[in-house]
């Protein structure tokens, strides 16, 4: 699966901000009456669970942005806080890696950073500037690293044991909320909830005695084919009544 985030220098989101988006919109794909029997993406989405799923995070700026949105897919946008850019994503239907659709092909995976949001600098360039004429003005951004999404009924951990790029963290995100999605463990009344919100997820990042010491229903444990050194767990979900 492709999976296309907005890339804005001038005006950019936060890292937790881009990966909670992400994820929204892989679950808001696997569940879409698209994807569902009989649906056009139904045997291209069965195809790829089927095997070693793959997600592949690329940014996309401007015309390029654009044009990926012409592709089969969902895209999800989600509003940081004070004075940071609005997140987006598209999850595009799995299809194979090679070849790729032209709008795809021109977009770079390696090296896809966005800020913490937790210090000044980075900042925007839209508000450093406006900092740079007026110190005041450093009180229109909110300089945060949490998550804003204090009402999500489902909540990804990230380990505290590995570093990762900020396209590799929204890949695992995002493969949490999908084995969370898809869990038999998740309760059918709780699913439908998640759905009426969106899909909305919380991202926390525990300190690490509190990672070696909690189990969650959900665990993501990467192969280490990218980033990370062999198989290593890099996310956990967990849900209301858990």
């Amino acid at each position: 699966m492709q999976i296309a985030v907005h890339y804005d220098k001038v005006h950019p989101p936060r890292r937790i901000d881009v990966a909670e988006a992400t994820a929204r919109a892989v679950v808001a794909l696997l569940a879409a009456p698209q994807a569902a029997p009989g649906g056009p993406w139904h045997d291209a989405v069965e195809y790829w669970k089927d095997g070693r799923i793959r997600k592949l995070v690329r940014r996309a700026r401007g015309l390029r942005w654009e044009e990926i949105q012409e592709l089969p897919g969902v895209t999800v946008s989600q509003a940081g806080p004070a004075g940071w850019g609005t997140a987006e994503a598209r999850a595009i239907v799995p299809g194979p890696v090679r070849p790729l659709p032209p709008a795809l092909a021109k977009t770079q995976v390696e090296g896809t950073h966005f800020p913490h949001g937790d210090e000044l600098p980075p900042a925007p360039a839209v508000i450093a500037a406006a900092v740079a004429k007026d110190p005041e003005a450093a009180g229109e951004i909110e300089l945060t690293s949490d998550s804003i999404s204090r009402d999500a009924l489902v909540t990804v951990e990230v380990t505290p044991l590995e570093e990762m790029t900020s396209g590799k963290l929204c890949a695992q995100v995002a493969h949490a909320a999908q084995l969370a999605w898809a869990s038999p463990q998740l309760p059918t009344q709780l699913r439908a909830r998640w759905a009426e919100q969106g899909y909305r997820v919380k991202v926390v990042f525990p300190e690490v005695s509190s990672w070696r010491e909690q189990q969650r229903p959900v665990s993501v444990v990467d192969a280490g084919f990218t980033e990370l050194d062999g198989p290593a767990e890099t996310t956990r979900a967990f849900w209301a009544e858990s």
